[in-house]
């Protein structure tokens, strides 16, 4: 049973990924028949810690040998996690909650420091997407998953940015005390209890560009028109090459085929019309080169992990699908 909470930070913690676990597991709601947890903020570098925002530090009585009695073990954000090292007490620290059981949960780039103890080979993440490139070089037995909000590989769980940490945080409340429970700590906080889709509808990606100029004239050109069906041989007689010596090369330029390409920069034109104007599903369909609302839909929820409705209410309200 989940009862022992312990926060553990590093100096240049960041505040919100801490208010975080400190939302979910730090307050006492005992008065509306809501668990109670032992709860406890430690450091590992000291008695008073500095944060990522100016002035402001965070100081506590609790040292490392806290850890040992906790049931679950929450390692925020912090700044230069990427790149700095962790004390070894720590990492040693970690390792020895999970062999014994206790599960160990980071919260966007706290990810680094599971890493460093060792954590998670052979087990698949979730990190912020900005970082997702980075924990694979560096940990490259990890099996890093850049679209998820969190991954439960127990006893280790990851979440991805800030407000991922909240799904998580619930994620552990429901899978030990219920939905009901985790559904009524996540109404108290006005957040909903579980999100759909991923962090791919959140990821900015610009559309890409060759390197080269073999196909830079056809990629500008499928551009502009991408509410046309177009085949193979037709781009390729646009670049004056055979069929397959275009495809050829746009695979070498691009990294990918002419249909994933083209598909990738539909749902990228999907993405903005919703986020910018009022058009209907149908007329965003047609002008993305989906030709249906269906279509559109299909490829939207397989490329995203969302639906078009779903994400326009994310990006712009509930009032703009009303």
């Amino acid at each position: 049973m989940l009862q022992n909470v312990a926060a553990v930070l590093l100096d240049g913690a960041h505040p919100f990924e801490l208010g975080v676990v400190c939302e979910v597991f730090g307050i006492d709601r005992s008065d509306e028949g809501l668990p109670r947890y032992d709860f406890a903020v430690v450091s590992a570098e000291g008695p008073e810690l500095s944060t990522h925002v100016g002035g402001l530090t965070v100081s506590t009585p609790y040292g490392l040998d806290r850890l040992e009695e906790a049931d679950l073990i929450a390692v925020p954000a912090g700044s230069d996690f990427v790149r700095r090292e962790y004390p070894p007490e720590l990492l040693d620290a970690l390792r020895r909650a999970t062999d014994r059981g206790t599960r160990v949960l980071s919260v966007c780039s706290g990810v680094f420091v599971l890493g460093a103890a060792g954590l998670l080979d052979g087990r698949r993440c979730a990190v912020h997407w900005h970082h997702a490139a980075e924990l694979a070089r560096q940990y490259p037995r990890a099996r890093v998953a850049p679209d998820v909000l969190y991954v439960d590989e127990d006893p280790v769980i990851t979440s991805a940015g800030t407000a991922a940490g909240i799904d998580a945080c619930l994620h552990i409340v429901r899978k030990e005390q219920g939905t009901e429970v985790a559904n009524r700590i996540a109404r108290r906080m006005v957040v909903p209890p579980h999100r759909d889709g991923g962090q791919a509808q959140y990821i900015e990606r610009p559309l890409p560009r060759s390197s080269c100029d073999t196909v830079g004239e056809v990629l500008a050109w499928m551009d502009q028109h991408l509410d046309e069906e177009v085949t193979v041989e037709q781009l390729a007689a646009r670049a004056h090459m055979s069929p397959r010596t275009f495809a050829r090369r746009f695979q070498q330029e691009t990294g990918t085929t002419p249909y994933r390409w083209i598909l990738r920069q539909r749902v990228l034109l999907a993405q903005r019309l919703l986020e910018a104007t009022d058009e209907t599903l149908d007329t965003i369909a047609w002008r993305a080169g989906f030709g249906t609302a269906a279509a559109l839909r299909h490829q939207f929820t397989r490329s995203l992990g969302t639906t078009p409705h779903a994400y326009r209410r994310t990006f712009r309200g509930p009032e703009a699908v009303a």
